[in-house]
């Protein structure tokens, strides 16, 4: 039984649109979200990072744990003139052999404390993750931003170069009928021709603003990135500048990260304080002579902790530390603090200035170049007019557009000191 040609073909077809849908699907930038998750999953700097968090982890167990205990084996007279064997290593000759099984066991409260610093290292770690994490997602936000500019321009010139082509049909058709000079013509060619330079530079930059992004996200540069589709509206009730500063004092990550090297440092300086105070060695020693265990002697052992020139220099040193610590956070607390209320301003002027582009500039701008298109083929304005006003309204688009990559540049610096998404 043959297969129907048409059958066949329309197979094919479907075939051929679910493999093109794919490589579709799998080609991600149509939003910043897909860039986000394509790079919390493949980024290799974050993932070298968790390795390092992983590590961190590790180490918190031993640094509870006590240290490794030590065996010593001494031969007494194996070799000599007064060897009773003569020379004679084995074990048990000679006068024996003295086994001695020591277990050094560290002051209270040192085992503990070296945990709490380990496991303060490991938060550091998590917090030196989210610091990258908001670092490369802002970067991916800002590079997103700058491709979806450089393609709104585009696709804005483009539409305006069609504009220039129907105008240029009017200057022709009355130019023809001796109605305009052939400059009208010209011009509205010069003009189409500049467009179509401002669109081989946008094509560029647009190539440029696709490498950064892969860069970013760690990809090959000349990897495939969808078309961006829009810039995420952020409410404005979430945009509350008190509310925002409370939590960045509790999410930021550079704040996070210093809280716990404060932590570090607090644990660090008291477990140098425990340090006045000696370790303690247990010791067992068994004796063999011949075949047997004739005798067994125990011992204690302590160090003597009487450099207290060099106790004094550690202390000192690590109230140092803590203190530059507590400072460094007050520090990044009070930069964080300024960088908020900066990019809330500047978010909220460049709020402004779209509404009063979209609201008044551009309506104005459209209103006064159909007016003008109106007056030039009725014959009362001159075409320079007529370009005039076709240039006010690219402006008012151009400015509109700028304005609303503006504010989501400064909600991804907003979204970086808060630590979160908003």
């Amino acid at each position: 039984m043959s297969i129907p040609k048409s059958l066949l073909a329309a197979c094919l077809l479907a075939l051929s649109g679910l493999v093109a849908a794919d490589e579709t699907a799998a080609v991600p930038g149509a939003t910043v979200q897909e860039l986000l998750q394509w790079a919390d999953a493949h980024n290799p700097e974050l993932a070298a990072m968790r390795y390092e968090i992983d590590a961190a982890s590790e180490r918190i167990v031993p640094a509870g744990a006590l240290p490794d205990p030590t065996l010593r084996a001494t031969l007494k007279d194996f070799a000599g003139p007064g060897a009773p064997d003569g020379f004679n290593p084995l074990p048990g000759k000679g006068n024996g052999t003295q086994y001695r099984l020591g277990q050094t066991i560290p002051w209270w409260g040192k085992r503990d404390l070296r945990k709490e610093v380990a496991t303060a290292e490991l938060e550091q770690a998590k917090g030196r993750r989210q610091v990258t994490v908001a670092e490369i997602h802002a970067r991916i936000k800002s590079a997103y931003a700058q491709y979806y500019q450089t393609v709104g321009l585009k696709k804005l010139n483009e539409e305006i170069l069609r504009l220039l082509g129907d105008l240029e049909a009017v200057t022709q058709v009355r130019y023809a009928s001796g109605l305009v000079p052939q400059q009208d013509v010209i011009r509205a060619q010069v003009e189409k021709t500049a467009l179509r330079s401002e669109i081989i530079n946008l094509e560029t930059e647009q190539h440029h603003a696709m490498t950064k992004l892969n860069t970013v996200l760690g990809r090959q540069q000349h990897a495939p990135i969808a078309e961006p589709q829009s810039l995420r509206r952020i409410a404005s009730n979430k945009l509350d500048g008190a509310a925002l500063q409370e939590k960045a004092a509790r999410t930021n990550p550079l704040l996070a990260t210093q809280s716990a090297q404060v932590s570090a440092a607090d644990a660090s300086r008291r477990l140098v304080e425990k340090n006045r105070y000696p370790d303690v060695t247990l010791m067992i020693a068994p004796t063999q002579r011949g075949g047997s265990i004739d005798s067994w002697e125990a011992m204690v052992e302590i160090n003597i902790p009487i450099r207290f020139d060099t106790r004094r220099a550690q202390e000192s040193e690590a109230g140092a530390m803590l203190a530059a610590t507590r400072e460094r956070q007050q520090a990044i607390a009070n930069q964080v603090t300024g960088e908020l209320q900066e990019n809330l301003a500047a978010f909220e002027g460049a709020e402004k200035q779209e509404r009063l582009i979209a609201d008044t500039l551009l309506p104005q701008a459209e209103l006064t170049f159909r007016s003008a298109l109106a007056g030039y083929e009725a014959g009362k304005v001159d075409f320079a007019t007529l370009l005039d006003a076709q240039r006010a309204i690219k402006r008012a688009r151009q400015d509109k557009l700028k304005a609303q990559v503006e504010q989501e540049l400064r909600v991804s610096e907003i979204e970086k000191l808060v630590g979160e998404e908003l």
